[in-house]
């Protein structure tokens, strides 16, 4: 018999992301059931891509997240969890440091996985089916710390790529002009190879963009309306996004680089268009750990020190 309540925690650059879903069956057609969900946000980017380690301030506050995750998952009875973090916490030089810690503290044990193992989580989990109907598409996720783009053709993975090319790692001015350069020369060659007909958009920002554009069911999004979202943005301070669109704090500085990131896949790749099916990482964690029940024995929810 599968476990049925299943928890998910995506540890990004940006903000942490924690689902809890009591999963009964799964369709690519249906999104994952939230039972529970929250988003905390615990930006460990900026410390890593600027001084090479998460700070003490921003490692407590890490560690205290981490132990109210794993009193949720006691309260709600989550069977199996996964912990996956991604770039920042796998550039961090105390990084293994701070996974011991929480380790201690909680008994979670915490992935660290490439960008590449992040793109897989989701289309082997089959998250991506009902947008890759298509002859051709690039699936791209825009994080904190790095940009994943995955090249589908008849719906099947043809190549996948990750960028050191994120909104926080931008907004730090950490990024290796030569890494933009390697962004910019694969769009094109995509563009050129595979004439992708639309981008799966993925990510925190895209999915505030889909909401402020009022796009539902996935209708796509428009280069001309992307850019024009852009350019307003842009052109406000921070205070001023936050008034105009209803956007927080923390979002309001992170969305423009992003939109900045989708742009250029868009016009360096020729595709038209944006398809949003505002599904992350935390939804293919679930669907990997349920069409992979087997392999969870170590994932039991653990009992927390005293």
């Amino acid at each position: 018999m599968k476990p049925s309540m299943l928890a998910a925690i995506d540890v990004g650059s940006n903000a942490i992301r924690f689902l809890i879903s009591n999963v009964e069956e799964l369709s690519p057609d249906k999104p994952v059931k939230k039972n529970a969900y929250l988003r905390i946000p615990i930006r460990l980017g900026t410390d890593v891509f600027l001084y090479g380690a998460i700070s003490e301030q921003k490692q407590a506050a890490f560690v205290d997240a981490m132990i109210g995750v794993a009193h949720i998952m006691r309260a709600y009875g989550v069977d199996h969890y996964r912990i996956c973090a991604t770039s920042a916490m796998r550039d961090a030089a105390n990084g293994q440091d701070i996974m011991n810690l929480v380790r201690e503290k909680t008994g979670l044990r915490i992935d660290i996985i490439s960008g590449l193992e992040e793109a897989q989580i989701l289309f082997n989990a089959n998250a991506l089916t009902r947008y890759t109907d298509v002859d051709s598409a690039l699936y791209v996720d825009v994080g904190g710390g790095s940009t994943e783009v995955v090249a589908l053709r008849d719906g099947k993975l043809q190549e996948a790529f990750s960028f050191q090319l994120g909104t926080v790692r931008i907004l730090a001015n950490a990024v290796n002009p030569a890494e933009r350069e390697r962004f910019a020369t694969e769009m094109r060659r995509l563009g050129e190879t595979y004439a992708p007909e639309c981008v799966i958009a993925s990510g925190g920002n895209i999915n505030k963009v889909s909401k402020l554009l009022e796009k539902r069911d996935g209708k796509p999004v428009g280069a001309p309306e992307l850019r024009a979202l852009y350019k307003d943005l842009l052109a406000l301070p921070l205070e001023g996004r936050m008034e105009k669109y209803g956007l927080n704090a923390y979002r309001a500085d992170v969305i423009v680089p992003a939109l900045d990131i989708f742009l250029g896949v868009v016009d360096m790749s020729g595709a038209k268009q944006l398809v949003i099916p505002k599904i992350g990482l935390v939804d293919g964690i679930i669907r990997h750990m349920w069409l992979n029940a087997d392999s969870l024995e170590d994932r039991a929810c653990p009992v927390l020190p005293h």
